[in-house]
């Protein structure tokens, strides 16, 4: 079915797409060809700066800083969500004392950069508590701070994008605002921004690395200190390309889990009596028995 936003392209615009895409293509394997000749001129792929993955000792400290990494990115990637709903749910209150708060919330933390959450805690907390946070926590504070305000946003937007008949609907049947909120607005708008609640948490995983400037030992650090080896002839860019590659191998897992969750949700949905998704009936499904 054509796209109600534009027509159908016709012979002659699918002519020229087809060339504009392989002119693109060519351009991308052009780029790529140039930039790996002058890797390979400037001596990034002798064997020498690649032998630090053949020693145990590195590629233990390199696994030791992924599962660092994934267990910031699981504490904050949970702790955002709740966050995030907790701050949606204000935002859309009734409650002026409650709504106001939750506003100034998002839009403070929303504004700050990462880097700067993440020093709160690590410079703050020993003349506030005459203690020290550990980097884990003040990694995990910056990014759930952040995220969970962006995550809060995504929530009110997909909440208000469900029409406006979900919840006259339930106000007919006698639901109150919180169960209105709860059984029959959030579902539906988690289901329809989870492409960029994903997205999102893609961004999380990726911040952890932030971490670095306040000395976490996650991946991005481990690799570092590889790269100070004069022995292996200071492998910067091999080591780029590693831990580059091991963020992509993550957060392609991660998009391929939303893909998922996203097939079964909306399977669960046709699945249902009359096949109704987000109100509307679905064109497949088995009509409604007549009275």
């Amino acid at each position: 079915m054509s796209s109600v936003l534009f027509d159908e392209p016709g012979p002659a615009a699918k002519r020229r797409n087809a060339v504009l895409t392989v002119l693109g293509a060519v351009l991308v394997l052009f780029i790529a060809f140039v930039a790996v000749s002058r890797l390979h001129a400037s001596g990034q792929f002798e064997g020498r700066r690649w032998e630090w993955i053949e020693y145990e000792g590195i590629q233990r400290n390199l696994l030791r800083g992924l599962i660092t990494t994934l267990k910031a990115f699981a504490i904050a990637a949970f702790l955002s969500i709740v966050l995030g709903l907790g701050l949606a749910v204000g935002r859309l209150s009734t409650r002026a004392w409650v709504r106001w708060p939750s506003t100034a919330v998002v839009t403070v933390f929303r504004a700050l950069p990462v880097v700067v959450l993440m020093y709160f805690p690590y410079l703050g907390a020993k003349p506030l508590l005459d203690t020290s946070i550990p980097l884990l926590w003040c990694v995990v504070f910056g990014l759930t701070v952040y995220n969970g305000s962006v995550l809060a946003e995504i929530f009110r937007a997909g909440v208000v994008a469900v029409p406006k008949g979900q919840q006259e609907a339930a106000s007919a049947i006698g639901l109150t605002r919180a169960q209105t909120l709860r059984i029959v607005l959030f579902p539906q708008a988690v289901r329809a921004m989870l492409p960029t609640i994903i997205s999102q948490l893609v961004v999380v995983l990726k911040d952890t690395a932030l971490g670095f400037v306040i000395g976490f030992q996650e991946l991005l650090f481990e690799g570092q200190g590889i790269t100070d080896e004069s022995r292996f002839g200071r492998p910067i860019i091999p080591v780029a390309i590693v831990v580059g590659a091991v963020y992509v191998v993550l957060c392609s897992l991660l998009s391929l889990l939303a893909t998922r969750i996203e097939r079964r949700s909306g399977s669960a949905v046709r699945r249902r009596p009359g096949g109704f998704a987000n109100g509307i009936p679905d064109a497949d499904a088995a009509p409604l028995p007549s009275a």
